[in-house]
């Protein structure tokens, strides 16, 4: 199975932080927790998230509050 990625889905760290009102030291912290959104590396130290991801994040953690 394939997903199809369109222009826009792949967002950069400061891309996801904007998206969820959030430090990029945050982002950062949560990956090396293991919390947080899913995220994709790409090569050794490119980080993406995938809008998708960042949308299912905000949702649980809204059903949590």
């Amino acid at each position: 199975m394939s997903i199809k990625i369109e222009p826009g889905d792949l967002l950069t760290e400061q891309e996801a932080a904007a998206t969820l009102n959030c430090a990029i030291r945050t982002l950062r912290n949560w990956r090396a927790l293991r919390k947080g959104p899913r995220f994709h590396k790409i090569g050794t130290r490119l980080v993406r998230y995938r809008r998708a991801d960042l949308m299912a994040f905000i949702e649980r953690e809204g059903d949590a509050a």
